[in-house]
């Protein structure tokens, strides 16, 4: 019966043990991801905008971006802070209270 109740503990820490692997693995990603630059395209798609709009962003700083032989390019994480600074969520005030 002790030889049952080992296995399971060993089984349980080895458990333990793969999930903070893939946790470790997904944070790694996530990171990665946010250094990752994409184009004009992925941005358009991202947020479901015109090419015009996305060059109003370029000229009025709301992006930034870089441009390498008249392609532009934008990272992920400026991506994700431009959604972010705009969240807006109508059940708060502005000061974050219901």
């Amino acid at each position: 019966m002790t030889e049952i109740i080992d296995l399971l503990l060993a089984l349980s820490q080895e458990i333990k043990d793969i999930k903070a692997r893939i946790e470790l693995i997904r944070a790694t990603r996530a990171e990665r991801l946010k250094d990752m630059w994409i184009d004009n395209q992925d941005v358009m798609q991202t947020l479901h905008i015109s090419q015009r709009t996305l060059q109003t962003f370029r000229s009025n700083g709301t992006i930034p971006y870089s441009k390498i032989q008249g392609k532009f390019y934008y990272k992920v994480s400026d991506i994700e802070e431009l959604l972010q600074s705009n969240y807006y969520n109508p059940n708060f005030k502005c000061d974050g209270n219901k």
